[in-house]
Parts: structure tokens; C-alpha cells; sequence
């Protein structure tokens, strides 16, 4: 049997539909009843529902040991996709409880149980610096902890090396490192906001650059490490660098809006940020804008997929091809 964490968030969803077509047994951990029900309408998106029926749920939490050891009886392999994403300053204490202590948990028992392979989700956040300017970021950067990183990169990283840990400790491993992922459904977190701000009318656009992948091939490739003898190894999954302008205007195009056409300078943006984090000091909103997206929105970092693509013969879905449909089926989600 199969273990997924965070089967309740875009990646997960997807990967449990993907393995019940392949007719995986899975179980998939969760934490409220409420979050179940977004994989429960992606399912019957797909007009799946009788393939979300075989999903086994348990209620269990990566940073409650007695749940979680639980979840692990009768399990073979493990897809750990549960982390928490956020760039609000607010949340570093729970970035680091969640992405690297509950993931510590998770290789601590599955060392303990016997695994046969452990698939960790990280994140491009976490991989390291070039020397030289111009040079693609891969696997083999150098992370630098002197550097600037925001709160989320550094919890990713953190993660990493207890799943790297785990591995000199027997545990045979796999890691990927996608860039912004894009999949139906989950329209208001993670890049389905992007869809929410174009449609509304967003009008500004930066000039930096950012790494995008298809949540069918993060999903493809994860399935694929699992079930090849590699183990030991980190993976880039990254289908293209696109500009961020680029990428706007895209999803202006298919959901028939106007272009972003206000160029947000490093000026403008860092005026922006320092506005969201008054806004939150007197009213406890949740922080929207921070200095790191600011600084990742103006950042020309370019990602090197040629390690995966070399390693499984692997084609990627262009950008040009998965915008449109997620598009339609965004307007379709009203």
C-alpha cells in the first residue's frame, strides 16, 4: 500500500488520481473532513468519482506521532507532498514545525517501518546559488546560507536534509524540486490565485523570470523515480523558465482580460510590500505581498531540467499547451 501526504492540496490531489488509475492501493493522510471535499470535486472533475471512493483516509498530522504512526502500518512506499507554502514573515514558526520537523517525522518512521522508497516534494526555493551570473541553477548549487532566503526556502531546505539524513540511515529516497505548479482546480491557493488576480483585472507585471511545470508531469515523474530502481537522487522539475510578464499576458489571452500593462519596478514593489506589511500591523489581515515575493517577482533565476529529461527520456508539457485548458476550466468553475 501507497502513503500520500497532503493528498488535500493540488500536487497530492492529483497524485491520487493519478496512482488509482494505475491501480495503486492507496491511503492518504488528512486533518480536517472540510479539505477533503476540494480532492472530492477534483475527482468528480474528471468524472472520477468512483475512483475517489478507493482512496483509504485517515485522519492523522505529520507532527502527531501517535496518528502518524498509525498511517504507516501495512505501507510500502510513501509520497510526501504535505507542506505548507507561504511568504508571510508570520509563519516562520510554523514553516519550520511543519516542512521540517514534520517531515523528520516522516523519515523517522519510515526508517523505522521498513520502507521500500520514500518520494519527497521540495521546491526550486531550495535549491542553491551560481557563481557565475549567468549560469542555470541544477542540482549540484551550492547552497549558501549567508545569502538572502525567505522563510519558505529555508524550511524547504531544512526538510531536504532530514530526508537526506534518512537516506545514510538505509532509506532509499527520491527527490523533486518543481518549480510553480499548474493544475485545475484549488483555484484560491497557490498559482489558482494567479488565475483569481488575472481575471479580476490585475494590471501590473514585473520583468523577472519563473520556473512553471504541469502538475501531470510533477505527478508523471514522481510515479516514474518511484517505480525505477534510482534512489539517492534530486531532481529539477521544471518545464520551462517564462517571463512573468509572458506568463500574464498568457493567461490574459485564454481568459479573454486585459493584458497587465503597468510595469511594477523594484521601487514599486518594494513600496508595495512595505504597505501590505503595514496594512497587517494594524488590521491582522494575513500578509499577501512580502519582501521575498517582491524580490522573487524582479529575480532572472533560470533552471536547468536537463537531469530529469536525460534520466527518464522525459518530454515536458510546453506552457503553451496546459494554459488554455486550465483556463477554460477556470471559467468553467463558476
Amino acid at each position: 500500500m501507497i502513503l500520500v501526504t497532503g493528498g488535500t492540496g493540488l500536487l497530492g490531489a492529483h497524485l491520487l488520481f493519478q496512482l488509482l488509475q494505475e491501480n495503486e492501493v492507496v491511503r492518504a493522510i488528512y486533518r480536517t473532513g472540510k479539505n477533503i471535499e476540494k480532492t472530492r470535486q477534483l475527482f468528480q472533475d474528471y468524472d472520477a468519482a468512483a475512483l475517489f471512493q478507493k482512496i483509504e483516509w485517515l485522519k492523522a498530522d505529520v507532527n502527531d506521532l501517535p496518528s502518524l504512526e498509525t498511517a504507516f502500518i501495512g505501507i510500502t512506499r510513501v509520497y510526501h507532498c504535505a507542506a505548507i507554502v507561504s511568504f508571510d514573515p508570520k509563519d516562520e514558526e510554523l514553516l519550520r514545525k511543519i516542512n521540517i520537523e514534520g517531515t523528520a517525522n516522516m523519515v523517522n518512521l519510515a526508517i523505522a517501518h521498513k520502507i521500500e522508497k520514500f518520494c519527497h516534494v521540495s521546491s526550486i526555493a531550495a535549491l542553491g546559488e551560481t557563481i557565475e551570473k549567468d549560469k542555470k541553477i541544477d542540482e549540484s548549487s551550492n547552497w549558501n546560507p549567508d545569502a538572502s532566503h525567505s522563510d519558505y526556502a529555508i524550511s524547504k531546505y531544512g526538510s531536504e536534509i532530514e530526508v537526506w539524513r534518512a537516506s545514510q540511515e538505509n532509506l532509499p529516497i527520491v527527490i523533486v524540486n518543481p518549480g510553480v505548479i499548474f493544475g485545475r482546480g484549488f483555484w484560491k491557493q497557490s498559482s489558482g490565485e494567479l488565475f483569481e488576480k488575472i481575471y479580476k483585472g490585475m494590471p501590473f507585471y514585473t520583468k523577472g523570470t519563473v520556473g512553471v511545470v504541469a502538475v501531470e508531469d510533477v505527478c508523471n515523474i514522481m510515479i516514474k523515480l518511484m517505480n525505477s530502481p534510482i534512489q539517492n537522487q534530486n531532481y529539477v522539475v521544471v518545464s520551462e523558465n517564462i517571463s512573468f510578464h509572458d506568463l500574464l499576458d498568457g493567461l490574459a489571452d485564454h481568459l479573454h482580460k486585459k493584458r497587465p500593462t503597468l510595469y511594477a519596478s523594484p521601487f514599486t514593489t518594494g513600496i508595495a510590500w512595505r504597505l501590505d506589511y503595514i496594512i497587517s500591523l494594524f488590521t491582522a489581515k494575513k500578509r499577501s505581498y512580502s519582501r521575498a515575493s517582491a524580490k522573487a517577482s524582479h529575480s532572472s533565476t533560470v533552471y536547468d531540467n536537463s537531469k530529469i529529461i536525460q534520466t527518464l527520456n522525459y518530454s515536458f508539457t510546453p506552457t503553451s499547451d496546459f494554459l488554455k485548458p486550465l483556463c477554460e476550466s477556470y471559467l468553467n468553475s463558476f
